[in-house]
């Protein structure tokens, strides 16, 4: 994928009934480069985005001391004209990934002050009584499947609004579109793109139901999707309102955008905005405790033990001097005491005794049980045996990722394109090669680039035979090799920590430079890049990628599936490869990746503005996060009477 190609969908031709082909988290895949094309009439206008502010504005006599959060963002283009006009405490929030990281770039290149972050609607990340006005606008109430969504919604706006604190929302008129709505429409954006769409209401009549297929004048159909929105009436959003907690609810006439185009509308084509007032008292204030101190024990290699992946087997000075880099930085986390465990003869023994003051384990055993990386998954196996929190994927999600066809193959099933690839298994002396050279051999079964070398890419059966034969005798390995397509274009690399859908950070993708690389030599940062400093290799830097924007975006919705799909979690790195067209392709899954102070998790968080400590941090703060949530739910689950919470009127 490039700046001349995008990722192809196959469309589904006629479709019997629209509503069955709605997910019902369709908005978290929908808000992206071609939805501001198709909509850019009225999302991207800045000549309607000032009108609506003004609007708006007037409606809730804005002050510029207040502060705003404008719910469900998009881009961002109500927030970034507020602050332009000197409103100094504006803030949006957005599901969408893609929106904002735009919303931001955009607020650096003006120097705005204004701050964007991803979100969900209905668990806010906001303490009680913060803000004076929270907007949504832009018709973005209503996506959910049940109105109980949106009522969860609702709450939490009057939870983070101050007392007196007013809500505005610009929602699609229901009873209008109801009866109004195109049932099919087409139009050319520009001279390339060619939108159809088709429309129904539900079977309940409660929601308008839209196909959506985007065609391109060289590409062919590049989207066909659907998606669908409540048709909220005045008398049944006010209801809504009030039984969310609100008061003084409040209608302010209907506005249509004044469309340049002047085709078609959709939602956006007549809009209610309604405002209301949270009466309530203040939040009483908690206490907060002075927080206690946690107690973390960091799991590590055995240094005392052969490491079959480094290249004399031992621990060498590097390896120390990375470890002392991980203690100096966790020094700087003054609200953690650290206890550092690497004896693995007496590990369970020593976890044992540990564990009744032990807050959470922060598992960097990635050298695996005995520095066996076949059981590197047995390290949370004990721990979950034993009953003790910790960082990281557990043991199946290990497993399946440490087998490098098993991620492949469900990839492929999730429609995540993957390099042509075909197996050579152990003791096999003839097979065919149903793939074109050059190819790239690798171990099925192997971390840190363990036996993949300059020689593993081959042009010819005879480096095939010797690559294999390589790998057989000098790096003693005795399973399946994997034999792939040799991808010539950009190597990269995708971190995210976190745990998706919510609560998660991607941070900025890299790519490795190989300028530095001889003429003819192949460019894979394998084995040499990694422990032997004598090598070219070792020269190789990791760089900030410059990558098409649809690519990049596509990538990162590839890779938040597969983290949720493998159940990884806290934190997990994805290599990618760009075939010679710059279509992007899967290799492998790390979870639980390397954690020293120059690998390429660091690296990213680096381009990110985290120092070392502050990634550490951020790993140990999402699995406490997480671990907090699995416990508030199983309690709920176990203590269902105790759950109810009584709404101010």
């Amino acid at each position: 994928m490039n700046g001349r190609q995008v990722h192809r969908t196959r469309a589904l031709g006629p479709v019997e009934n629209l509503e069955d082909h709605v997910r019902p988290d369709w908005w978290r895949r929908i808000f992206n480069q071609i939805y501001l094309k198709t909509d850019g009439d009225v999302v991207n206008d800045e000549a309607i985005t000032r009108r609506e502010v003004d609007l708006f504005s007037g409606i809730l006599r804005l002050s510029p001391e207040e502060r705003i959060l404008d719910l469900c963002c998009g881009q961002g283009r109500h927030s970034l004209e507020l602050a332009r006009r000197g409103f100094r405490n504006v803030e949006g929030l957005d599901r969408s990934h893609y929106l904002i990281q735009k919303a931001k770039k955009q607020a650096r290149m003006e120097h705005l002050d204004v701050r964007f972050r991803e979100g969900d609607a209905r668990k806010l990340p906001y303490e009680p009584d913060t803000f004076d006005v929270v907007m949504v606008l832009g018709n973005s109430f209503g996506y959910f499947e049940t109105m109980e969504d949106d009522l969860r919604v609702l709450r939490e706006i009057l939870r983070v609004l101050k007392p007196q604190g007013r809500v505005l929302i610009d929602v699609a008129d229901g009873e209008y579109l109801r009866e109004n709505f195109q049932p099919r429409s087409w139009e050319w954006i520009d001279k390339k793109y060619f939108v159809c769409r088709e429309r129904s209401l539900s079977l309940d009549r409660q929601r308008l139901i839209s196909r959506e297929v985007v065609t391109h004048v060289d590409r062919g159909v590049i989207v066909d999707q659907f998606y669908a929105e409540r048709l909220y009436t005045r008398e049944n959003l006010a209801e809504l309102l009030r039984t969310a907690g609100f008061s003084d609810v409040e209608f302010h006439g209907a506005i249509s955008p004044d469309s340049q185009r002047n085709q078609d509308l959709g939602m956006m084509e007549r809009r209610l905005v309604v405002t209301a007032v949270a009466r309530k008292d203040w939040t009483p204030v908690r206490r907060k405790r002075k927080q206690a101190v946690r107690n973390v024990v960091v799991v590590l290699g055995d240094p005392r033990k052969p490491d079959p992946l480094k290249p004399f087997y031992v621990f060498d000075d590097d390896d120390l001097y990375t470890i002392d880099k991980l203690k100096g930085a966790l020094r700087e986390l003054k609200d953690y005491v650290f206890t550092y465990l690497d004896d693995h003869d007496s590990l369970i023994h020593d976890l044992m005794k540990l564990k009744a003051g032990t807050s959470l384990v922060f598992n960097l055993c990635d050298e695996g049980f005995g520095n066996d990386p076949r059981r590197e998954l047995h390290v949370p196996a004990l721990l979950e045996m034993l009953g003790l929190p910790y960082t990281g994927s557990g043991p199946q999600c290990l497993a399946y990722c440490y087998d490098k066809s098993l991620v492949r193959g469900i990839a492929e099933e999730m429609g995540i394109p993957v390099p042509k690839a075909f197996f050579v298994s152990p003791g096999a002396t003839s097979f065919e090669l149903p793939i074109s050279f050059p190819v790239i051999l690798k171990p099925n079964f192997g971390d840190a680039s363990f036996g993949i070398t300059q020689r593993s890419v081959a042009n010819s059966i005879e480096e095939v035979v010797y690559a294999i034969s390589e790998l057989r005798e000098r790096f003693g390995y005795d399973k399946p090799i994997l034999v792939e397509e040799f991808l010539p274009g950009s190597d990269l690399s995708v971190g995210i920590i976190g745990n998706p859908p919510e609560d998660y950070t991607v941070l900025p993708i890299i790519e490795e430079d190989y300028s530095c690389l001889p003429e003819g030599m192949p460019r894979i940062c394998g084995y040499e890049a990694k422990w032997l400093q004598d090598s070219p290799y070792w020269k190789i830097k990791s760089v900030p990628a410059n990558l098409p924007g649809d690519t990049e975006k596509f990538i990162i919705e590839c890779c938040l599936r597969l983290f949720e799909r493998l159940e990884v979690r806290d934190y997990c790195r994805f290599d990618w490869r760009l075939d010679a067209a710059g279509n992007p392709r899967l290799l492998e899954v790390n979870p639980n990746p390397g954690w020293c102070w120059d690998g390429h998790l660091a690296k990213m968080a680096k381009y990110a503005g985290m120092s070392y400590a502050e990634m550490l941090r951020s790993i140990l703060e999402a699995a406490e996060r997480r671990i907090n949530a699995a416990s508030m739910m199983e309690s709920r689950r176990l203590f269902p009477a105790a759950n109810g919470v009584e709404v101010p009127g």
